[in-house]
């Protein structure tokens, strides 16, 4: 590997949570000022501007925590390679959420996906931890805002039974 490729690794790994972030905001964007506003949802629910910058800042955190146990766990064929995959699939699950919610406006699955989600999550942490704790550390303010999320989907999820028990071929 060439010194100028070197610089690219952390950069790569910090920037590609952002791309499933941005393909999800398409649905997001999508389906806000429509669907999601008829929705009952709770009065404690954060102002919809501030989901863009905090998911933002959160992909960078977690791309660069995953870098740095790259780094340190030997790379996908040392310790790290677990955790990597723990990431790895929790980034799938995290990039499902918004089609699954906002374009298919499937509550009920979205609650339990998310669900599904946070504990993937919590096993990344852990998995982190033991090889970087920085980046263990980085991870927990993702668990944090998931918690959130996870709150607020259970709650719409319960405020809207008539949507919650809808198919997908209903909503089409």
């Amino acid at each position: 590997m060439s010194k100028l490729a070197i610089p690219w690794i952390p950069a790569t790994f910090t920037l590609s949570p952002m791309i499933g972030g941005f393909i999800g905001g398409i649905f997001v964007r999508k389906n806000i000022k429509g669907w999601y506003e008829t929705l009952n949802r709770p009065s404690w629910r954060p102002p919809n501007y501030v989901f863009a910058p905090i998911w933002t800042t959160l992909y960078l955190g977690m791309g660069y925590a995953s870098y740095l146990v790259y780094h340190n766990g030997g790379g996908f064929s040392g310790t790290a390679k677990i955790p990597l995959l723990l990431y790895a699939s929790q980034l799938v699950l995290n990039w499902a959420w918004s089609p699954l919610f906002f374009e298919f406006h499937q509550l009920k699955w979205s609650l339990i996906e998310i669900c599904v989600l946070w504990v993937n999550v919590a096993g990344c942490i852990t998995g982190f931890y033991r090889i970087n704790k920085i980046a263990g550390y980085i991870m927990i303010p993702y668990l944090g805002w998931l918690s959130l999320a996870t709150s607020l989907t259970y709650s719409i999820y319960k405020n809207n039974p008539d949507i919650s028990d809808k198919t997908i071929k209903d909503n089409k």
